[in-house]
């Protein structure tokens, strides 16, 4: 990876390490457009000025807009949210290995 490619990465991650970033990008995934009380909700446990903050970021990032509907998700977050589409089946592969570590179970070998 090239000094500009890492330090894109590096930025990229930068943001969405950020506490309910993906999180906030996650709750829009579906493509409908949510409400500043709704995405609260769909979040869960987020307080109304981390939100806001995050929101602004995310805005900034270019990965997030406002519509006349509510906030939803820019072409680019669509495409960041399309390249994190494997996150679910690989976090339950995860889970799963985790779980057998924790109750001393052999890892099972990847299919």
């Amino acid at each position: 990876m090239s000094s500009k490619e890492n330090a894109a990465v590096t930025q990229l991650l930068g943001l969405l390490e950020s506490r309910y970033a993906i999180r906030v990008l996650w709750a829009l995934r579906d493509g409908h457009a949510q409400t500043f009380r709704l995405l609260q909700d769909s979040v869960g446990g987020i307080t109304p000025n981390t939100l806001n903050t995050r929101i602004k970021e995310l805005r900034q990032a270019g990965l997030l807009h406002h519509d006349s509907n509510g906030y939803v998700v820019t072409p680019s977050g669509s495409d960041l949210l399309r390249r994190l589409s494997d996150l679910p089946s690989f976090a339950a592969k995860w889970s799963a290995t985790q779980s057998r570590k924790k109750s001393g179970l052999p890892a099972r070998t990847a299919s």
